[in-house]
């Protein structure tokens, strides 16, 4: 076999190793039902605040201590506990990602990551233009 053979074999193989590295951090999201049946397996769910049950969050007694509730698109609900302070705009969040593991008490999440609507929303005055423009 010829030197350059062997190189490509090995630079070949090389990039398999990398690949298969690179997959066990990829991850999809998880619905609440699934986080449930993967106990003490970090998973990524996407979900709403649950604007009916409140936030329990005392920045004097615990500031490394927040609970909260999620829905998500399935309409399961779990309880999320987190030993970060409240992200500030919890409640005006559109959407949240969490990645943690659900256990027995509910999702123990170790990074929280808003969604928030203000970021999304179309500009008025532009739509308004385009709108007398094609009209």
């Amino acid at each position: 076999m010829k030197k350059m053979h062997i190189f490509l074999l090995v630079g070949v193989a090389a990039a398999i190793a990398v690949m298969v590295s690179f997959m066990t951090d990829l991850s999809t999201y998880d619905t609440v039902a699934s986080a449930k049946t993967k106990p003490n397996q970090f998973v990524h769910l996407i979900a709403k605040l649950d604007r009916n049950e409140p936030i329990q969050y005392d920045a004097l007694a615990n500031p490394n201590y927040c609970s909260f509730s999620i829905v998500d698109s399935l309409g399961n609900k779990t309880r999320v506990i987190s030993n970060k302070p409240k992200p500030p705009e919890l409640e005006q969040s559109e959407r949240i990602v969490l990645k943690g593991k659900m256990q027995e008490d509910g999702f123990h999440c170790e990074d929280i990551l808003l969604k928030c609507p203000s970021k999304y929303k179309d500009d008025v005055e532009a739509a308004k233009k385009q709108l007398e423009a094609k009209g």
